[in-house]
This record gives C-alpha cells, sequence and structure tokens, in this order.
C-alpha cells in the first residue's frame, strides 16, 4: 500500500509536468521503490528486492494506470492520498531502520537510512521533474521530520533490545500523526537565524 501510494504521487506529478504515460509510469517507479533501492544499494542487500520480486514492479505500474484514466478523480481525493502518504511514511521508515539495523548497520546510520528509505523516492521523483525537493523547501510542511522522529525511536528501541511489533506499530503511529499535524496546522521547519534574504519566500528553500 505504501509503495502503490507513493507511485501515485509520482504519477500525479508527471500529468502536472504533461509528461507522457512512460514519464508517469518512471516517476511512479522511482517515487514508490527509490528509497527502498538506495537503502539496499547502501547495505549490500543485492540484488535490491525491488528486483527480486515482479510485485515491485507491478504495484507502480497499476498506479500509473490508474491515474492515466482517472486523474481528475485522484485529484479531488488528493487530501486521502497525502494521508496515506503519511501512513506509507511512518511504515518506510521503521521499515527501513529495522533492515539497516539487522544487515549490521549502527543506529545512527540505521536511522538515516530510514529516514532514506521514507523519503529517497520522493527526491529522486522531484529532481527527475526539475523540481526543488519537496522536503527541501521551507513553504512545504514538516515532510522529513516525522519520518526522522520514527526512526530514531526505532533506534532506540533497538538500543534497549525492546524492539516489538507493538514498538514499531507505535513508532510508525508517531511519524504518521506528526505528518498529519504538520499538514493540519502548516509545522514548517525553521530558517537560518536573522535571516537577511531578500529572495521571494516562495523560492527560497531552506
Amino acid at each position: 500500500m505504501g509503495i502503490f501510494i507513493f507511485a501515485i504521487s509520482g504519477a500525479l506529478l508527471a500529468v502536472r509536468k504533461n509528461l507522457d504515460v512512460f514519464g508517469m509510469w518512471m516517476l511512479a517507479e522511482v517515487t514508490g521503490l527509490g528509497g527502498g533501492v538506495l537503502r539496499d544499494l547502501i547495505i549490500g542487500a543485492v540484488p535490491p528486492a525491488a528486483f527480486t520480486d515482479l510485485g515491485y514492479f507491478l504495484t507502480p505500474f497499476a498506479a500509473t494506470v490508474l491515474v492515466f484514466f482517472l486523474h481528475p478523480e485522484v485529484e479531488r481525493i488528493n487530501r486521502a492520498v497525502m494521508v496515506m502518504d503519511a501512513a506509507g511514511l511512518g511504515l518506510f521508515c521503521v521499515t527501513g531502520t529495522t533492515k539497516a539495523h539487522d544487515h549490521g548497520l549502527g543506529l545512527t546510520f540505521s536511522a538515516a537510512l530510514g529516514v532514506a528509505t521514507a523519503v529517497g523516492g520522493g527526491v529522486i521523483r522531484d529532481v527527475l521533474a526539475q523540481e526543488v525537493p519537496s522536503l527541501l523547501r521551507w513553504d512545504r510542511d514538516l515532510y522529513a521530520v516525522p519520518a526522522l522522529v520514527g526512526a530514531t525511536i526505532v533506534a532506540v528501541l533497538l538500543h534497549f533490545h525492546a524492539l516489538t511489533p507493538f514498538g514499531s506499530g507505535c513508532a510508525a503511529v508517531a511519524a504518521f500523526v506528526l505528518r498529519l499535524l504538520a499538514m493540519r496546522y502548516g509545522w514548517r521547519a525553521p530558517r537560518a537565524w536573522h535571516r537577511r534574504s531578500t529572495a521571494r519566500e516562495a523560492q527560497n528553500p531552506v
């Protein structure tokens, strides 16, 4: 479900950029799978999981087909898609941290890869679409921070040898709820202290 929702966001961006169906599929694939592939390459889990199960490729393809034919309807439920995206963010940061630790990384680096798993696909998507990545823009609600919170909770539980399915679920829920609160109240990361830039606000990435 997380891959499917992430892939929908990639395909929707392709529609907004007026890309063809192949471009939609590519953005869907990299958004849904990019973070996990990056993680697996770093930890040496090769070939990456995305290349060992056909389902990993077919899921973004299904999202592309849905958006290709029904993108006006999908845009109208964009809020629901964002809520599901927040759920995917929570799940990905937990599974990414856990898998990195299982492959021998320390807790700090495992948490960092957990964040990369959750947000990496979106960064690759934005770069390919010639956009400033959303998580680097001050005018976007918190995205990487909720993933960092979830990954940190998992790392702390691993440190105390207390990670259980319940604990993993709590970490995912924490990231999910924080992301929803950021969307609801417009929470954003602070910019430089005593910033004096005259650049237009909407175009000034952090």
